[in-house]
């Protein structure tokens, strides 16, 4: 079974609870609170872990929030290893409103990390012994999109299999860098990335693209919510619809259905197989309330439903 490291450089705390109305002012008794670690590659490395994989999740995080994460990844049975810093980890809610089944989500820009803690932690990163990198989640404070850029070509030239799950800046820049395996930008983060709307299939695809032909990833995944996702390889392309499935949250949908397609990948299953996988995470993702995520046992139920066994 490959080794598979997760990256997470500004990770939070996840709350989640829920209320009858949501209103300014008065004070709001909630119910169902739960706390969970939470960062794209943490997410990714408990929906991986939850499938049985080999995983180590590597975060930034420090202050006096920094051990309540540790203490929460390590409940999550998840192999960790913490960067330190000086600042704060920041703390996410979650709230759902039970009369209307609307969510709200409150999501803090986190701490600032200094010249010197981004050097040690490039460092560190740098030296990682995996099979694979998955880098994923926003930039914190501090840090630029070269900073990302540089970790992707330091794995690179390693031979680590490179998945990538940012936006923004972060994106454009690791995909000018190239070489990486795997790419799985939402449908706002690839228009972004394409300076404009894509309105139609047609363009979705050619978008898609010019990435893969440019070398920039060697597969494109982008996840379209309730429209499914697409697939773009070298050797072809694969739109899939949604998975059919109750709606409870869409919070780490996308985090699973990347945790998915990377496992299926490092265990050697073919693209169309992992892209299947990661849309029945995505689609077991949305079945779980508030911060929770994808479950093994779902997952298995919904790719067993469109041909495809774990």
């Amino acid at each position: 079974m490959a080794c598979i490291a997760t990256l997470t450089l500004n990770p939070a705390i996840d709350g989640a609870a829920g209320v009858d109305h949501v209103a300014h002012t008065v004070k709001l008794r909630t119910h169902g609170q739960r706390f969970d670690p939470g960062g794209g590659g943490i997410n990714v490395a408990r929906v991986i872990a939850r499938l049985g994989g080999e995983v180590e999740a590597i975060y930034l995080a420090g202050g006096v929030t920094g051990p309540l994460l540790d203490g929460l990844v390590a409940r999550a049975g998840v192999a960790r290893r913490r960067l330190p810093i000086a600042g704060d980890t920041r703390i996410s809610l979650v709230i759902r409103e039970d009369a209307s089944g609307h969510e709200y989500r409150f999501v803090p820009e986190g701490p600032e990390v200094t010249a010197a803690e981004s050097a040690a932690a490039l460092a560190d990163v740098a030296a990682l012994d995996c099979e694979w990198l998955v880098l994923s989640g926003s930039l914190p404070r501090g840090l630029d999109a070269d900073f990302m850029a540089q970790i992707v070509r330091t794995a690179v030239a390693r031979g680590q299999q490179v998945v990538l799950d940012t936006s923004g800046p972060a994106l454009a820049a690791c995909l000018a860098v190239g070489g990486i395996c795997l790419a799985k930008p939402s449908l706002d983060e690839l228009e972004a990335l394409a300076g404009g709307p894509l309105p139609d299939a047609g363009a979705l695809a050619a978008a898609a693209r010019r990435v893969v032909d440019a070398g920039g990833a060697r597969m494109l995944a982008v996840t379209l919510g309730g429209d499914g996702g697409l697939l773009v390889t070298r050797e072809g392309e694969l739109r899939l619809p949604a998975l059919p499935v109750r709606h409870a949250s869409a919070v780490g949908a996308g985090d699973s259905f990347t945790a998915a397609m990377t496992w299926a990948l490092a265990n050697r299953r073919d693209p169309e197989t992992a892209f299947r996988l990661g849309l029945a995470a995505g689609a077991a993702a949305v079945m779980t309330p508030g911060t929770d995520l994808a479950h093994a046992d779902d997952i298995r139920r919904l790719a067993a439903s469109i041909g495809v066994q774990l």
